[in-house]
């Protein structure tokens, strides 16, 4: 016969259940967010600009003002993919406030199709608070046949406040650049992409 003295506390064993499952739904928590931390972050960079990355937006409502900044684009390519890829000029004079569009000519110098989506970035990083895009090639991935050659628009503009910031008021020049990678799924095959010269330039 069992000693009563010996055995262990009413609720123990449910206490160790409990705390089990605890610790099992903490830790599918914690690999959940890890997953979603990445696309949450990259929401947050396109709504507030942060860290350089372009705002996206509808086209502005009020009038251009009489300033503008010149606009240079810097367009790489990864080494993985056989693309060409450059803008139709390598840099405007965008007004402040005011829609511009401008294209991009990607081509596939490779034998089999190819699908490729680009990341992007501005310099200086703060311009990524009022550097507006309303629509862009970047926002989706494309596929190219061999030999085929694409023009993709992407239109923009300059929000007026950066003249209102003391850390933008003095700048006239700013620069968009964009590298294509390799898409699997919707997303750069380098995991930790980043544009600013990290692909191979490449011209027609």
């Amino acid at each position: 016969m069992a000693d009563p003295r010996h055995a262990p506390p009413r609720g123990t064993g449910r206490k160790a259940g409990v705390t089990a499952l605890a610790c099992a739904g903490l830790a599918f928590g914690m690999i959940g967010l890890a997953f979603a931390s990445v696309p949450l972050y990259d929401m947050f960079c396109k709504a507030t600009g942060y860290d350089g990355t372009p705002r996206t937006g509808r086209a502005p409502t009020a009038a251009a003002i009489d300033d503008s900044m010149v606009v240079h684009f810097d367009t790489n390519v990864s080494s993985t993919l056989p693309w060409r890829f450059q803008a139709e000029s390598p840099k405007v004079e965008a007004r402040l406030g005011e829609t511009k569009t401008v294209f991009f000519r990607v081509k596939n110098t490779g034998s089999t199709p190819s699908t490729g989506i680009a990341t992007f970035n501005v310099q200086p990083g703060l311009m990524g608070s009022f550097f507006v895009k309303v629509q862009c090639f970047c926002f989706n991935e494309q596929t190219l046949q061999p030999g085929e050659t694409m023009d993709f628009p992407v239109v923009f503009y300059i929000d007026p406040e950066v003249r209102k910031d003391s850390n933008t008021a003095h700048l006239s020049e700013m620069t968009l650049s964009y590298t294509y990678f390799a898409s699997k799924n919707g997303q750069p095959t380098a995991a930790l992409a980043t544009t600013g010269g990290t692909g191979t330039k490449s011209n027609f």
